[in-house]
């Protein structure tokens, strides 16, 4: 109750300072110091995140990274104290980036974003390396200006806040990181935007709301996230990345808003959150291995996917994905695998344990034949998908599509596919519709609902031994 009318109280003065920005606010230019004890400036060791304990409904906890008074292991570097003014209006960047210079070099410093206030700050590149144990913690709202005609010229179209080449940070907060998406939204190149459902050419760049770049040991925790102009948070070339009690919230129609993406990073843990947007849950890109998903609920949204992957006859390579005790509802997909014709490589070691769909469509897919375009190519190469098990996935599905489906590849077939205690009943209707399966071998330990009785049994007659369907991290290395 108290962070809701905490909420209300934010939204109303940011609604108020776009109609009364004043460019004389005085800031005030002071922050407190703290005594810290010495401590190693060297990179701590990459930890694979583990498991939570407690899987409780997600929900944002109203401190997620409480200050004690008397704590004196860091320092707080408050904006207001560099000259944002947080009116919603002005252009804080440059003192966001003053306060992020000065708590770089101080080992467990917090740049503190206060509450009750409203900062605008452009696209902008937050660097390392810095002393380990660094904060951002967002207790008011941070957003990037209005829509594209607000967008500096100069700035980079295709992302907002950019956090690089950092080691032991985390992003933390009650407040709120709010993206401005409508009128990116609204572009005419954006899918179906155009007249009777087309789209338009001209510039459709739309930045990706945060990304962490070659970073590692990163902590996301208890922030919200809300109306991204494309992807929400993506993670590029990391190791060691917990997230947890992350709120994304975004309408189901919002083109390209994938809530997490993380492509080339391995150790991964999402635990505790809630995502509602209109692509992607989570996607898992080429690359990324050792990946633990756990206690998450998607919806609306497309589902969890992994991939797409082997676009443009690329390899991707992809191992050790476990997804478990999650709910997704009212979504297009709910877990899948999707890969061009054409491309190598192989994702191997998944596993799909105690999902719950609601009215989902696809709820269980591999599609090797994914195409963005009206037609596509056949091509003899494909990714090679193995080792894939699907436990205790039970719900409803919407019966405009087959609740499990399995399109795999004509020369590479998809293999060692296992599905125990799998129950989905139409969410409308007594039609019972049939799975399908192309090229695919598997078994079922249980009956299955309905019945898939199109799985192939043992293995094909011939698997490739080719170089270009093995990946050097089969064991999660790279």
């Amino acid at each position: 109750m108290e962070l809701g009318r905490g909420l209300l109280f934010i939204w109303i003065l940011a609604i108020l300072s776009f109609h009364q920005c004043s460019s004389n606010a005085n800031a005030r230019y002071h922050y407190h110091k703290k005594h810290k004890p010495k401590g190693s400036h060297g990179k701590s060791p990459v930890h694979v995140p583990a498991p939570p304990k407690n899987l409780d409904p997600p929900s944002i906890p109203s401190d997620p990274y409480p200050n004690d008074p008397g704590d004196t292991t860091g320092s707080i570097f408050d904006v207001t104290s560099y000259g944002a003014v947080g009116d919603g209006c002005s252009d804080d960047t440059a003192a966001f980036m003053e306060a992020w210079k000065a708590a770089c070099a101080v080992e467990s410093a917090t740049v503190l974003v206060p509450s009750d206030k409203v900062f605008m700050i452009t696209s902008t590149i937050f660097p390392g390396p810095c002393k380990p144990g660094l904060v951002l913690q967002v207790d008011g709202v941070l957003m990037p200006p209005d829509g594209p005609d607000c967008w500096p010229k100069a700035d980079s179209r295709q992302q907002w806040l950019v956090f690089y080449r950092l080691n032991d940070m985390k992003l933390t907060g009650n407040g709120v990181i709010e993206g401005n998406g409508q009128k990116w939204w609204d572009l005419p190149c954006k899918p179906h935007r155009g007249p009777n459902g087309s789209t338009l050419p001209g510039p459709c760049d739309s930045p990706t709301m945060i990304r962490f770049f070659m970073s590692s040991n990163l902590v996301v925790s208890g922030i919200k996230i809300q109306n991204s102009p494309q992807f929400h948070m993506k993670f590029d070339g990391c190791e060691g990345v917990l997230i947890e009690k992350l709120l994304i919230s975004t309408p189901k129609l919002s083109p390209n808003t994938d809530g997490i993406h993380i492509g080339n990073t391995k150790s991964v843990g999402i635990y505790n959150s809630m995502i509602s947007n209109g692509d992607d849950c989570i996607s898992i890109g080429p690359g990324c291995s050792d990946v633990h998903i756990e206690g998450v609920t998607c919806g609306p949204s497309h589902g969890i996917s992994i991939g797409s992957l082997g676009v443009h006859n690329s390899q991707a390579c992809v191992s050790n994905i476990t997804v478990r005790n999650v709910v997704i509802r009212e979504s297009d997909n709910g877990v899948r695998i999707k890969t061009w014709q054409g491309g190598t490589g192989s994702v191997s070691g998944i596993s799909f344990e105690n999902i719950q769909m609601e009215n989902v469509r696809n709820c269980i897919n591999i599609d090797q034949y994914y195409c963005l375009q009206k037609a596509c190519l056949n091509q003899t190469s494909a990714v090679y998908v193995r080792d894939v098990q699907y436990r205790n996935i039970k719900g409803s599905y919407d019966v405009r599509n087959t609740p499990i489906h399995f399109a795999c590849s004509d020369t590479v077939a998809c293999t060692n596919i296992t599905m125990a205690d799998v129950e989905l009943m139409p969410h409308e209707g007594e039609l019972m519709e049939e799975p399908f399966c192309w090229n695919a071998y598997g078994i079922e330990e249980t009956l299955s609902i309905p019945p898939i009785g199109c799985l192939l049994k043992g293995m094909p007659h011939a698997i490739t031994e080719s170089s270009q369907y093995s990946c050097s991290n089969e064991n999660g290395r790279f």
